[in-house]
């Protein structure tokens, strides 16, 4: 493992996502048995997409008392049911969630009939609490969630939001095999905000793949600035970001 740092934001590098993964799932681990035993409680966001699904695989298998974990999650395509296979409540259900059965799953419901009144339901419900710990990853743009650069802003008044999605990030979405053709991805999301993702205490940020090696170096090297919204992370007291060699070959 190669460690680094930039800012505030430690870096770890491991040979394959595989290592990347499990490290990362024990670190994370690790941190909601430390809340548990300090506070009795954790309150934690949880990321969706093909770079999550080795981090996922070993969290799982991780000693951890979900019992004791209330879960967010931090985007869902606009008007997209649950029985969608790209999407993000049905993947995070899939995944992990029906196997551990925390206390709590908040989902985003993506196909509310009542989007304003979602939206403000559930950024109630983030701000009854801190959160303690986010899971996230880091698009081919940049992005954290779905804030794209075009509507990204760090000083966001709103914690949850709809936002329209750059073409980048729906080619990122049809290339990873979620979706057949453009046509067929969304234009739109409800997806946590910025300031919502830095008010968390512990972020964790699992970035594998050579296809993040512009992203990852746009990070860790460019203004920070919402032309790359992960720039923002280098700023955050807790964050690690944990990469395969891959991800970081342009470091």
């Amino acid at each position: 493992m190669k460690i680094l740092k930039k800012d505030n934001l430690d870096i770890r590098i491991h040979e394959t996502k595989k290592l990347s993964g499990q490290a990362a799932a024990g670190y994370v681990a690790t941190k909601l048995r430390e809340t548990i035993a300090a506070k009795g409680a954790v309150r934690m966001i949880l990321a969706t997409g093909a770079s999550q699904f080795d981090f996922l695989d070993a969290l799982k298998k991780e000693k951890v008392d979900w019992k004791k974990i209330t879960v967010f999650h931090l985007d869902e395509y606009l008007g997209m049911s649950t029985d969608h296979p790209a999407s993000f409540r049905k993947y995070l259900k899939e995944r992990i969630l029906e196997e551990v059965a925390p206390k709590a799953v908040h989902y985003l419901e993506g196909d509310a009939e009542d989007v304003a009144g979602e939206l403000k339901k559930y950024s109630a419900m983030l701000l009854e609490d801190d959160i303690d710990i986010a899971c996230i990853g880091i698009g081919e743009n940049g992005h954290i969630a779905f804030n794209d650069p075009p509507v990204a802003d760090f000083n966001d008044p709103a914690w949850v939001k709809v936002v329209e999605l750059d073409r980048a990030c729906r080619e990122q979405q049809m290339g990873e095999g979620w979706f057949a053709s453009m046509d067929e991805v969304p234009t739109h999301a409800l997806s946590l905000t910025i300031p919502a993702i830095t008010r968390c205490k512990i972020i964790s940020c699992v970035v594998p793949d050579e296809r993040k090696a512009e992203a990852v170096y746009n990070t860790l090297n460019a203004p920070v600035s919402t032309d790359c919204p992960a720039t923002i992370l280098r700023n955050h007291l807790e964050t690690v970001l944990w990469l395969d060699e891959a991800a970081a070959s342009k470091l």
